[in-house]
């Protein structure tokens, strides 16, 4: 077994997991990497072809024996695995609430049973809901829409409570929109980047639910990892929720716009009406990231946009 910090990834072959994967093997302070994944939303190919010290298990976080397994000796758990999206959690709130809550719960005491390692947990910035506060500060009451929110928010609240309760090193970040390389479309969840790239490179249409001026604060995945990365390396903690994102704010229709230019075609749309559980606008107010994190720096919305295109122009279609 290689010397240096080991890491334990749930959900390490999803679409975020297995680029932090690759980033924490790019840390020359990263030793041993573990994998926890069930593949119900990541794959096997995710994880082709690494060649440092990485052990895959196959199992899901409601396992608490192989929790208990894979969390002992760790130095940092970094705690991806979960049910995603919110129609997801409409259709079925009680698998959502199972994995996102009692998994999180399953992290948490094998964590405490091992001897502390820091987990690093991802959250949502669904937990803010229709909250009017424009940028969303960390200390807004929570308003959360959707059954995933609440999950999310039971999460944090989870974390808050073990380090208080039991000294246990936390980090809960919520995630803001993350996309990029690696983002599956052409599915009835896929995120909205990659399912308007999907519909111009296949001939399909894009639904907008609403009149697309919704807007969001889309975050380029390598710069998430990047944060997770340094979170675990240097070991930094607060048991509070932080913002993950840098404070953008852009519609659908901007980034219809945007894919259209790169793309060279305009994004096919049909019109539904709004989705339940959705919320019309998100933006993070990053101060709380950066004091954590001062050398994060933001990857331009249109540079992200055309690695995102350019990875789907590449990928192989049927």
């Amino acid at each position: 077994m290689s010397a240096g910090l080991r890491v334990l990834v749930t959900g390490g072959a999803g679409f975020i997991g297995h680029h932090l994967v690759r980033t924490l093997m790019e840390r020359p302070e990263t030793g041993r990497i573990t994998v926890v994944d069930d593949y119900s939303t990541g794959t096997p190919d995710n994880l082709a072809g690494l060649t440092g010290d990485v052990e895959v298990r196959e199992g899901s976080v409601l396992d608490a024996d192989l929790m208990n397994s894979a969390v002992a000796g760790m130095d940092v758990v970094v705690h991806l695995a979960a049910v995603p999206s919110v129609p997801r959690s409409l259709a079925d709130p009680a698998r959502s609430n199972a994995v996102n809550v009692t998994g999180t719960l399953n992290v948490l005491e094998a964590a405490r049973r091992s001897g502390g390692p820091l987990v690093i947990a991802a959250s949502s910035s669904s937990v803010y809901g229709r909250h009017p506060q424009l940028p969303q500060r960390e200390d807004a009451l929570p308003a959360p829409a959707s059954p995933y929110a609440v999950t999310k928010l039971a999460g944090e609240g989870y974390l808050a409570a073990y380090a208080r309760s039991f000294a246990l090193p936390v980090l809960p970040l919520r995630f803001f929109n993350v996309y990029g390389p690696g983002q599956l479309p052409g599915h009835a969840y896929a995120a909205v980047i990659p399912a308007m790239v999907h519909a111009v490179l296949t001939g399909g249409k894009f639904t907008r639910y609403g009149d697309g001026t919704q807007t969001r604060d889309f975050t380029f995945v390598d710069s998430v990892c990047t944060v997770l990365a340094d979170a675990a390396v240097r070991g930094v903690a607060h048991d509070g929720p932080v913002n993950l994102a840098l404070g953008g704010r852009t519609s659908l229709n901007e980034v219809a716009a945007l894919l259209g230019d790169i793309l060279g075609a305009p994004v096919p749309m049909r019109t539904a009406g709004p989705r339940r559980g959705d919320v019309p606008h998100s933006q993070a107010d990053p101060a709380l990231l950066r004091s954590l994190f001062p050398a994060v720096a933001p990857v331009g919305l249109r540079e992200g946009l055309e690695a995102t295109v350019a990875w789907h122009r590449a990928r192989p279609r049927p």
